[in-house]
């Protein structure tokens, strides 16, 4: 009994042992039948092992078999295309091709308005564009995943829309670090394309009111090759589909609104598309063309009035301070012209600066018009004095050396009252009397003055003819209502001038 009970401890599933030879006769039999059952399910146990876990790994310290949880990163996925299925449809037809028109929602996030450009009557923009819409060649069966992500190297691949904008004159897509595009596919089949898009489109600009103008741009979006009847664009969430950045500023203008749009657009040749808009409200700022152009224009014109106040003789500071308005005034309106397109009508500026230098211009002629009225006066009175001098009587006193001077219509200049001094005075002596003072002996050297004295009459209406034209005559009256026109009818201008444009 001790020796079988060694025995059966020493049992293992895969041989006999050799003590089994002197057993007894029946007991044999029994043993070999029990070893092959024990030896069959520790094969069937190895096996069922080795097929969970794929390999059996012992350990070094002589420790039982162990069995570990599947890696599932080291376990093969499937690809891309053959998820969604890329290679079993023809992308190149829109999703349901032959059915109703495909809806493409669109929503639009404005990133910044780079410039505005007058002179090129454009506009540049940046802006994330993106795309709602449903293809169901792309839905995909998961349990984990609410939706995929792919970059640009599988919209190549898939349908897109044909999404341009209408009037651009340049436009790209971001590609730094790489193409700034997105597709997100849901299980559904529901697909969400974004791209960064900077475009530079044309605006429309009206410039009647410039710079106390508002401009209205618009940047329009469209299907190239698909009419109404395949795919129908439409704005996501109406006007909350536009959205921008509260940080966009521009140095001219004030952003005022954005909105949106649509409508449809008919070709001659190809039929009606959708179209949507994209429409923004600028207001210029007038504070930078206040201190570039109307102050100094307005600076000029009242520098031009300080020649009313110069005597009429100073010729050079009078006419180099009217040539030198004259020329500031033009070099400001070459200069607002030049950084402004050429249009064909007249500017809100247009009318001050030409209204500006016309003023500057009347005074330049109104300086002239005191220096010609002023010599032909001269020229006047010269004559006047010469023909005077030409009509005096000559003097019968019997004197050697006599003067004679005739003054007429009672006015004496100072140079004549002045002439007259060193002389006595003696009342005329009628013919008669003078040939009985001819047996008179000699008396000292002497000179009689005859004043030739005109009617009254006569010198009345000499004075009424003169004092009617005393105003054009007057140089210096000229001169005094030029400091009161001149500045009234400038203020009176810009009175008006800013109650029609402000």
């Amino acid at each position: 009994m001790n020796r079988l009970g060694r025995t059966s401890k020493s049992l293992t599933c895969g041989s006999a042992p050799a003590s089994l030879l002197n057993m007894p006769y029946l007991t044999k039999p029994l043993l070999l039948l029990l070893c092959l059952l024990v030896s069959g399910e520790c094969r069937k146990h190895g096996h069922r092992v080795r097929r969970w876990t794929g390999t059996t790994e012992s350990d070094k310290h002589g420790t039982s078999l162990t069995k570990k949880p599947p890696d599932v990163t080291k376990s093969r996925k499937m690809k891309t295309e053959h998820l969604l299925k890329v290679d079993d449809h023809d992308f190149t037809m829109r999703p349901a091709f032959g059915g109703p028109a495909i809806p493409v929602g669109v929503d639009v996030q404005v990133e910044s308005l780079d410039s505005i450009s007058e002179v090129d009557m454009d506009f540049t923009m940046t802006l994330y564009l993106r795309h709602y819409w449903k293809d169901e060649r792309l839905s995909f069966t998961s349990s984990t995943n609410k939706s995929m992500t792919f970059d640009g190297r599988l919209v190549k691949k898939i349908w897109v829309p044909d999404v341009f904008f209408v009037h651009s004159k340049r436009s790209f897509i971001h590609d730094t670090t790489t193409d700034n595009i997105m597709l997100r596919v849901y299980p559904d089949g529901h697909v969400l394309y974004s791209l960064r898009v900077t475009v530079t489109a044309a605006c429309n600009m009206d410039f009647s009111r410039f710079p106390l103008d508002s401009q209205t741009c618009s940047l329009e979006l469209e299907s190239y090759a698909y009419t109404d009847e395949d795919l129908m664009l439409y704005w996501k969430s109406g006007d909350e589909s536009l959205s921008t950045d509260d940080r966009i500023s521009l140095s001219q203008f004030l952003i005022q609104k954005f909105h949106t749009t649509s409508r449809l657009a008919f070709y001659s040749s190809t039929g009606w598309y959708n179209r949507l808009y994209i429409n923004f409200t600028l207001r210029r700022h007038i504070f930078f063309f206040l201190l570039q152009t109307y102050f100094p224009a307005t600076l000029m014109v009242m520098l031009s009035w300080v020649s009313f106040w110069i005597d009429r003789r100073a010729v050079p500071a009078r006419v180099s301070l009217g040539i030198t308005t004259v020329l500031t005034m033009s070099t400001i309106i070459t200069g607002v012209n030049a950084s402004m397109p050429r249009v064909s009508y007249i500017k809100a500026v247009d009318i001050y600066l030409w209204v500006s230098f016309v003023f500057v211009f009347l005074s330049v002629l109104e300086y002239a018009a005191v220096n010609y009225l002023s010599t032909v006066q001269d020229r006047r009175e010269r004559k006047l004095r010469e023909r005077a001098r030409s009509q005096s009587l000559p003097c019968t006193c019997g004197i050697s050396q006599t003067r004679t001077m005739t003054m007429l219509d009672g006015t004496y200049s100072e140079a004549d009252t002045n002439s007259l001094a060193g002389y006595t005075e003696e009342p005329m002596v009628p013919e008669e009397e003078q040939e009985e003072m001819q047996d008179v002996p000699e008396k000292p050297e002497h000179m009689v003055v005859h004043l030739s004295v005109s009617s009254e009459s006569t010198t009345t209406k000499k004075k009424k003819s003169l004092r009617a034209l005393n105003i054009i005559q007057n140089t210096h009256a000229i001169d005094k209502y030029s400091r009161m026109i001149f500045p009234g009818s400038y203020i009176f201008f810009n009175l008006i001038y800013w109650s029609v444009y402000c």
